[in-house]
Parts: structure tokens; sequence; C-alpha cells
């Protein structure tokens, strides 16, 4: 009887439990599609509206979208960027009151352009949980503006030359004619793969006339110097601006911006036939100019010069259409045992105008004769090529001879010059005047020798200070780096001492490349550089000597040391 009660009673309560999970599936399932019902029923409508329809590939356009209310979120228009490139972006609200009832708008306004031709779908955009309409666009290859002199706007480029010499000047002229009014212009910058590009001057504008209609003409000028040979092409410049369609006030005008629509136009490409050097060329500097001028200034007069005074020597030289970096070394090492030679950093300059760059070079050497004689300096020349004729000229600075002539000081302090004490028998005056200076001169002798004595411990005593200073990181990364410019000039690679001259350059003047690196240094240092760099990236193959950089590279790091002692001692007496 017990057992069987229990089975009742179990069959009983499975059943009321199957019932109420039933019940209770059916009750979740109805609340789920009231909640959705009341989704659908309070989405925010948001309409989506485009201001023309066909538009062309260069044109901006509006895409609108519309809410009578705020939507469940911001809007995502990422989707947007597959098709087009969105410019700018805004959003406007508005209420108003009509028959007492209160409305309100809100709308979000892009400018567009498309980034391809055919019909392109604007796909729903979701604000939140709402979404927009889609929509489809058709966008045309043909644009108004084509850059023909018979269109509003159009871009026009003239080249100086099409055929020019490797690191020969090109002007690339610019020209931006418009006969409407336009706003927010800007430009890509110009492009050509190694070559140097510098822009000449300020823009300009003026007004001419194209088939007798009045054009706004603005114009800009570039200076390329391709340093490669063989073809070379000039890649279209692309200017974009907004044409101003709507030049009636408005009401409220003056606080609402005009219509505007972008318009996006390029230049034609171009294309250059880069010449190389001539083959009859041997030179070691390759120098194509329109014109090559060399000078040389004297402080004083060089046939009166005086033993142990220095006399400057300033040599100048002045390229039109070439950059200073082209221009070559002149002063070079006489190795004279007798005249000393001190040649000061050299001045490089770009000057810039609108017939292109005159490249400046000036270096001053400082001459000290030791000994009197005569000295020649011999002459100064620089190969260059004309490239108004074709021809291979030479720039010279004659033969130098300088005089030098005993000076006053050592002439009085001379044997030969010093007059003498006659002396005559009996006389006593003469030796008490010689025991005296005799006296005085040991004297000052001992005198001198304490002075020194106190110079050599306190410098000895600062040496042995500036020892114990601990070297920095920086100093420690330095040295390594010269280490193994040298390194690599020994072992004859050229292209471990390019890696090795970048890792110096890098922590000496936050440089990365050996064409950055080169005008940091002296002049013989900057052409070893620019060899190597040369050979290494460019198709001419110069003659690399790795003795000649390591012998130039261990002077300029010596002259370093040196002017580093110098600024940290006292000031000299005199300066050159």
């Amino acid at each position: 009887m017990v057992n069987e009660a229990k089975k009742t009673i179990t069959v009983k309560l499975g059943r009321n439990f199957k019932m109420n999970y039933k019940k209770a599936i059916i009750q979740i399932l109805s609340s789920i599609l009231l909640l959705i019902s009341c989704q659908i029923a309070l989405a925010v409508e948001i309409k989506a509206t485009i201001d023309r329809n066909p538009v062309n590939i260069n044109e901006s356009f509006q895409i609108t979208f519309t809410a009578s209310q705020s939507p469940n979120g911001e809007p995502n228009f990422s989707l947007l960027e597959k098709d087009f490139k969105i410019l700018r972006q805004s959003q406007k609200k508005y209420s108003s009151m009509i028959n007492g009832q209160h409305s309100k708008t809100i709308q979000w306004v892009l400018d567009v352009t498309a980034k391809q031709p055919g019909y392109l779908p604007i796909p729903p955009i979701s604000f939140g949980t709402d979404t927009s309409q889609p929509m489809t666009l058709l966008v045309n290859k043909n644009t108004s503006f084509s850059g023909n002199d018979n269109q509003d706007l159009f871009l026009e480029v003239e080249i100086s030359n099409k055929k020019p010499y490797v690191q020969a000047q090109v002007i690339y002229t610019l020209r931006f004619f418009q006969k409407v009014q336009t706003t927010q212009a800007s430009l890509n910058g110009l492009e050509l793969t190694g070559a140097i590009i510098e822009q000449l001057d300020q823009e300009k504008s003026y007004t001419t006339e194209r088939n007798g209609a009045p054009f706004k003409v603005t114009e800009l000028k570039y200076a390329i110097f391709p340093q490669k040979s063989g073809s070379q092409t000039i890649k279209p410049i692309t200017l974009s601006t907004d044409v101003i369609i709507d030049t009636q006030q408005r009401f409220n005008g003056f606080f609402n911006r005009p219509r505007t629509k972008n318009i996006q136009i390029s230049s034609k490409e171009i294309t250059l036939e880069v010449q190389p050097a001539p083959k009859d060329f041997s030179n070691k500097y390759w120098l194509p100019s329109e014109h090559v001028y060399i000078e040389e200034k004297w402080s004083g007069d060089p046939s009166k010069m005086k033993t142990g005074e220095p006399l400057t020597r300033t040599l100048s030289v002045l390229a039109k259409e070439a950059t200073k970096n082209q221009l070559p070394e002149l002063h070079t090492d006489q190795k004279l045992s007798d005249l000393k030679t001190y040649p000061d950093q050299p001045i490089l300059k770009d000057q810039k105008n609108a017939k292109g760059l005159i490249a400046f070079r000036e270096e001053k050497i400082a001459y000290i004769p030791s000994k009197p004689g005569t000295y020649t300096l011999p002459a100064i020349e620089i190969p260059w090529f004309n490239t108004e004729t074709k021809k291979m000229e030479v720039a010279r600075i004659q033969e130098t001879t300088i005089t030098a002539t005993a000076s006053e000081q050592s002439a009085i302090h001379s044997p030969s010059s010093s007059a003498s004490t006659q002396v005559m028998p009996g006389q006593s005056e003469p030796i008490i005047k010689t025991v005296e200076s005799s006296f005085w001169k040991w004297f000052s002798f001992f005198l001198a020798c304490g002075w020194l004595a106190t110079l050599y411990y306190f410098f000895k005593k600062f040496t042995i200070e500036k020892e114990i200073l601990p070297a920095t990181p920086q100093e420690i990364k330095l040295k390594e780096a010269i280490k193994s410019v040298k390194r690599a000039c020994k072992e004859n690679n050229q292209a471990n001492a390019k890696d090795a001259l970048i890792a110096w350059g890098r922590i000496k003047f936050n440089k990365s490349s050996l064409s950055s690196i080169a005008p940091h240094c002296e002049a013989r240092l900057r052409d070893e550089i620019l060899i190597i760099n040369q050979n290494l990236y460019t198709q001419k193959n110069l003659h690399w000597n790795s003795n000649s950089l390591l012998k130039t590279f261990s002077e300029h790091i010596a002259r370093e040391k040196i002017a580093k002692k110098t600024n940290d001692a006292l000031e000299p007496l005199f300066k050159i």
C-alpha cells in the first residue's frame, strides 16, 4: 500500500512539473515577442538622402541622414570608407512648433567623394541599434573639370629640360588656372624617386587670359636634381579645392557658410630622360652647371709676408644651377715644411631665385711662414660641365707665389743683427752690466721654471680628475662606432664602412643616411662619404680607396679632439 501511494504521488508531481515547465516556456517566449514588438515600434526611422544623383568621380556631394528623434546611439560611418572618402561631417538640430505640436529634426551631413566610378551602394549605417535606409549612387567617369583651357579650373605644367644630365638642374613650373571662386585649396607634394627637390621662393599670383576668358593664376616653381640616369617619371600633382557654387547671400548669410563642392584635378605626368655623364669624363667630381666662378682674396699682401705672422687666404666658388653639396674642396695641403696652413671649416650655402639654385662655397686658410723665403701655391682647377654649350670647361685660379721676410721682432733678437758692445781695455762698466744682466736672466729663468711647474701641477690635477669621470653611454657608443669605421677600412669592406658611418652619423649628427651625414663633415671626409654613397646607391661606380677614407676619418676625429681641448683651455692671446 505504501509503495503504491509513493508511485501515485511521484506521477502527479511529474505531471505538474511538466505542465508548469511548458507554461514557463510559453510565458518567456511571449515576453520576448512582446519586447521585440516594442523595440520595432520604438525604432527610430532614419532616412538617407543624396543632394544629387548621378555625380562625377572628382566632385564632392552630400549624404544626409535625417531622424525625427534621437536614435539609440552614435552613427558608425566606417562602412562608407570602402567606396567613399569622407571629407568632413557635421551635425545639425532643428526644432519647430506647428499647431501646438512640437517637432524635432536631427541631421548628420557628410561631404564625400567617390573612390571609383560605377553604381556604388550606400550601405545601412548603424546608429546604435537603429539603422538607416540603404541607397545606390551612380558615379560617372567623366568630369566637367578635365584640365582643358575652356574649363573653370585646370593645372598646367612646364618643364625646363626633358633630357637633362644626371645631377643637373630641372625647373618644374606648376600653374593653377581658375575663373571661379575657390577656398581651402591644398596640393600633394611633388614626387620623383631618387632626386633632390627644392621649392623656389614663394607662390606667385597674377591674372591672364585664355581663349578670351580671364583667369587668376597661382604659380609654383621647383628645382629638381635627378641623381640617377635613365627614364624618370614625375608623378602628377593633385589639387583639392572647394568651389563656391552659391555666391548669393542667403538669409542670415553672415553666420552661414556658402555652399561649396569639392573638386580634385591633377596635372600631367612628366617623363625625364636623364643622360649620364659623358663617356670621356674622367674627373673625380661631376659638376653640371650653367656657370662656375672661382676667386681668391687675401687679408694682406702675399708678397710682403712676415715670418711668424698669419695671413688669411679666402677661396670661394659660385655655381649656378647646382647645389652646395656638389661643390668640390678648394684647398689641398701643399705639405711645405716652413709654411704652416690652418684651414677653417668651409661655409656652404644655397641661394634660391626664380631661375633655380646658386651654390656657394667659401674656405678660409691661414698661412704662417716660419722662415724667410719664397713659397709657391699650386693652381686650383675645377672642371665643370657647361649645360648650355654641352662642353667641359675649367674654372681656374693661377699659381700664387708668396714671399716672406724676417719680422722686426726676430730681427732684433737675431745674433747677426744685434749690436755688439765694444769694451776697451781698462773699462769696467760693461763688465758690471754684463754681470747684472746675467743675474736677471738667471732670476727670470728660475721664475719661469716655477711658473711652469705650477701650471703643470694644476694641469696634471685637472687631467687626473677628468680621467676619473666615467664615460657616458653615448660616448661609449660613439667610440665603438669610430672603431667600427676604422676596422671596416682596414678590412677594405665598403658595405661595412657604410653601416659603420651611418651608425657614427646617427650618434654624432642624428642622421641616418650617408647623403645627410656628408654635409656635416669637413670637405675631404664629405667627399669620401659621397663616393661610398654613389657606389652603393647609384649606377655610377667610383674608385673607393679604403686607406684614403681611414686617413681622412682619423684626421677628422683628431681635429675634433684638438678643438675640444682648445675650447676647454684658456682663450688664446690672438685669433686668426
